[in-house]
This record gives structure tokens, C-alpha cells and sequence, in this order.
């Protein structure tokens, strides 16, 4: 039925925004966003929502449509693509492996060790990288927000090494190197919808899931989970995409806009969700075990070379991890 509702939805919106506006007319931009108000993908959001507003002097509105109302990170996704929604922000290395197999580059575990060494690689490599083969696909890839540094969750059993994984179900995004993560520690990886995650963590269709703890803190999984690790395994980017033909509709001056306001978007989200993370993580302390200090270099072995493997250097470039790797000096 939601996905019934959703399509419904998405034509009405379809028919609502089938006659692009003129240049000299107001914009109105629907942003989608799989997450609660409180969620990094929402605070990306009003953080665009507030500038582009302030920029324009009001002639370019954004409404936000929160909590998964338009579907999954695919289904907002696949929206903007075709012009259905304005925009949405979502886990780069999730779904968009969909149409940019190279976004996997971020799935590679312990990839990165600092947010210094993330932000570098992300505005002066991958973004250049992508952007044309977004637009490719209908997309203007606008930069990256913050999701954070993802950690392992689950209901079995304190995860104190790589060891500890072995067995476990664990839910994973919706691309294939994710498998391949999940195997080389012994886990099975099951992909389940963002929006469903939370009911089958309860009804304990897997035993558990990996996010930064933003995630982990604003979806409330600390009710449904046990027990918690800071792996710090990868660094979860979200992608801020714009419709592309919205986009080309545009004067050069609302483009410049956009593209400050996305700038603002990037920096105060990075700003925002790292300085939550504390306070979050000790309230969750309150109501899940955490394994502050896991061996993490159990986790490093279990999964060394992982991007030399045949299967995922055909997901990935290795032309393009080679650059990164180099970038960070290794």
C-alpha cells in the first residue's frame, strides 16, 4: 500500500511540475529526504532550504518532504532523475551505485581515518570525478553532507573483533560491495529499505546494521538494538542532487545561488552532525552496551585488499581508489 501511495503521490507531483517555470518566474523546489527531522538528511535539507531563500530574496522556495513520504533513498532518488522531485540528499554509496558504480569508492573499509583526510578527497576529487556522470543520468551532483563514520550495531553479542561478526545478519545499503564487506567478516548481508529498518531490527528479521551514530541516535535504534561497537569501518557521504533539467532551466544568477547555498548546505552540515555526535553517543551509552575500543585492527586484516578483489574491481575503477589512495599518502 505505501508503495501504491508513493507513486500516486510522485504522478501528482509529476502533474504539478510537468511546465517548468520560466526564468523570470518563481521556483518552487520539492526536496525529499528518507529521514525525521532530526536525521542528517532533513538537516541537510533545512540548511539548504534557509539559504537558497535568503539568496533568491524568497523567489525560489524549497518545500521539504521529510520521513520518507516520497519513498525510499531509490524511489527519491529515481525522482529526481526524472523530474518528478527537485531534490533529495541521500547516502552516496547507497543507492546511486545505481547509476554511478564508481560512488562505491566510499565502501571501502578504512578507507579514511580522519575527517580532515574525508573532506579533502571528497571536494577535490570525487566531486570533479562524478558531477558529469550524474548529469549523465538527470542529475546535478551539488556536493556532499555529512553522514558520519558508520559503526556496527546488533542483538546477539557484544562485537569486541572481527571474529565476533561471524554469523550475524546484518543489514547493509543496496549495493553489492556492501555483500563483500559483510562477507569478509563472516556476516550475511541483507539489504532493507532505510524506512523499513527500524521494524525489522524489532522483529528481529536481522540481528543487526551498521550507521554513524547520528543515524543510530535520531532513528531511535538504541531501542531495538543491544548492543553497540565504534568500528568507524567507512565514512557515510550523502549526495545533494538537483534535477538537471530544473536546473538548466534556471537564469546563470539562481545557478550561482543554488550553488551557494549548496556550499553553506555542505560546511554547516559537516559543522552540525559532527559536534552532535557526543551528546548522542552519550545518551545512547544509556541505553545500549558500546564497545568503545574494539580491535579494530582485526577488522583491517579481515578485510585487507578487499578492493583488490576481482569482484569489486569491477564495481569500482581502480584507476580512481589508486588517485585516493595516493591523495592520502598511502
Amino acid at each position: 500500500m505505501r508503495k501504491i501511495f508513493v507513486l500516486i503521490f510522485a504522478l501528482a507531483l509529476l502533474a504539478g511540475s510537468a511546465v517548468l517555470p520560466s526564468a523570470a518566474d518563481a521556483i518552487e523546489i520539492r526536496f525529499a529526504t528518507v529521514g525525521n527531522e532530526f536525521h542528517q538528511t532533513t538537516i541537510a535539507a533545512e540548511y539548504f532550504k534557509s539559504k537558497i531563500e535568503e539568496l533568491s530574496g524568497g523567489t525560489i522556495t524549497v518545500t521539504i518532504f521529510s520521513h520518507g513520504v516520497l519513498g525510499s533513498e531509490r524511489e527519491a532518488s529515481e525522482g529526481v532523475s526524472l523530474g518528478i522531485i527537485g531534490m533529495t540528499v541521500v547516502t552516496t554509496d547507497g543507492t546511486l551505485p545505481a547509476w554511478v558504480p564508481d560512488t562505491q569508492v566510499l565502501s571501502i573499509p578504512f578507507l579514511f581515518t580522519s575527517h580532515e583526510e574525508v573532506y579533502y578527497v571528497l571536494d577535490n576529487i570525487l566531486q570533479d570525478e562524478f558531477a558529469p556522470m550524474f548529469y549523465e543520468h538527470g542529475f546535478i551532483h551539488l556536493g556532499f553532507t555529512e553522514l558520519g563514520f558508520r559503526h556496527l550495531t546488533n542483538n546477539v553479542r557484544e562485537i569486541r573483533s572481527a571474529q565476533d561478526v561471524a554469523g550475524l545478519t546484518i543489514r547493509v545499503q543496496e549495493a553489492p560491495i556492501w555483500f563483500a564487506f559483510t562477507e569478509s567478516i563472516g556476516a550475511l548481508g541483507t539489504p532493507i529499505a532505510f524506512g523499513e529498518l527500524y521494524t525489522a531490527l524489532q522483529q528481529g528479521m536481522v540481528d543487526g546494521q551498521e550507521n554513524p551514530v547520528g543515524t543510530i541516535y535520531s532513528s531511535r535504534f538504541y531501542e531495538v538494538q543491544n548492543y553497540l561497537t565504534l568500528s568507524g569501518h567507512t565514512y557515510g557521504a550523502q549526495s545533494v542532487l538537483l534535477n538537471r533539467t530544473l536546473y538548466n532551466s534556471m537564469t546563470e544568477e539562481q545557478r550561482g545561488w543554488i550553488h551557494e547555498a549548496a556550499a553553506f548546505t555542505t560546511a554547516s552540515s559537516r559543522r552540525t552532525v559532527s559536534a552532535q555526535v557526543d551528546s548522542q553517543l552519550e545518551y545512547i551509552r544509556q541505553h545500549m552496551s558500546v564497545v568503545e575500543d574494539p580491535d579494530i585492527q582485526s577488522f583491517i586484516d579481515a578485510t585487507a585488499g578487499l578492493h583488490l578483489r576481482e569482484d569489486v574491481r569491477a564495481l569500482v575503477n581502480p584507476d580512481l581508489v589508486e588517485r585516493v589512495l595516493r591523495a592520502l599518502g598511502r
